[in-house]
């Protein structure tokens, strides 16, 4: 019996190490920062370390080590010249959607190790085919998929390292890294949005039900709204399968836009007057009254 209920006692202590796993705080947390550039999302992970005084300790001494090891105390924390984390704890990450490039050179879609090799007067930022390492201590420069070298820049104590978006425009972002007193960035370019969004489009068109016409309106509305000129006549052959499917106000409203888009006045006013009829006789009635003024300011042009 002593017997049994001490091999039970083994099994249960052998079971709690497996199973009971604690995951506690890290003193450096982590951050999660997104944007989304038209139809690319750029997602970065890090931890954030803090300065905590140690801005003497922190920069600007040398090694001849240029991946740090594992157990070497350095004389300080980030030396120059030697491959950093850029964080704490696991190696920051870098993920896009779609192929970009950085400062102008390619970075094909997909997730990277973001490591940074500083210097006094120029850093080296490396997007790694490895994303999963902890730290530094394993990188190997083979498996980079892109270097880039950028200028530190002096800026404003920041005691909590970051990592953010910048000026974001239609196709392009900026990303700060910044930590004590430097700062370095870069430009995330995301390229032919239009054109992507085209061939999706297309391929939704080509694809949909035969009394789906969801695709056709709303590639059309977004041809015009994007002023894609070179793709208007297009556009038109996709409202107009709309139209002959079902005529309603709202894709003739869009047929008469994108007339007046290509300067086609005369025709746009008038299909812009059938969406107007078709408006009133439905059930339940069109508010009419916005577009009708538009049609007005039309006419009042021609």
């Amino acid at each position: 019996m002593k017997k049994i209920t001490f091999i039970t006692f083994v099994i249960l202590v052998l079971s709690f190490g497996v199973f009971a796993q604690l995951t506690l705080p890290r003193e450096s947390n982590r951050q999660e920062v997104s944007q989304t550039v038209g139809d690319t999302k750029i997602n970065i992970v890090y931890f954030r370390p803090n300065v905590k005084g140690r801005s003497e300790k922190l920069w600007g001494c040398t090694t001849a080590d240029v991946v740090p090891k594992g157990g070497v105390s350095y004389p300080c924390l980030i030396p120059n010249g030697q491959v950093w984390r850029t964080g704490a704890n696991d190696n920051t990450t870098f993920e896009v959607t779609n192929d970009v490039t950085i400062n102008g050179q390619a970075l094909p879609k997909g997730k990277y190790g973001l490591h940074t090799i500083p210097n006094k007067k120029e850093w080296i930022v490396i997007f790694n085919k490895v994303n999963d390492a902890w730290g530094s201590f394993t990188y190997d420069e083979k498996k980079d998929a892109l270097r880039i070298k950028v200028a530190p820049m002096k800026t404003k104590m920041q005691d909590t390292m970051s990592i953010s978006f910048g000026d974001v425009a239609a196709s392009n972002a900026g990303i700060a890294i910044a930590f004590d007193k430097v700062k370095v960035g870069f430009n995330v370019n995301v390229g032919d949005i239009s054109g992507r969004v085209l061939s999706y489009i297309r391929t939704t068109i080509e694809t949909r039900k035969a009394d789906d016409v969801r695709p056709l309106n709303q590639g059309t509305n977004y041809v015009i709204g994007s002023k894609l000129k070179d793709n208007y006549a297009e556009a038109l052959t996709w409202i107009e399968k709309s139209i002959t499917t079902k005529a309603t106000y709202g894709n003739l409203t869009i047929k008469a836009r994108l007339l007046n888009e290509m300067g086609k006045m005369s025709d746009a006013i008038m299909t812009g007057e059938m969406a107007v009829s078709v408006g009133k006789s439905a059930t339940p009635v069109v508010d009419t009254t916005n577009f009708e003024k538009t049609l007005a300011e039309w006419k009042a042009k021609k």
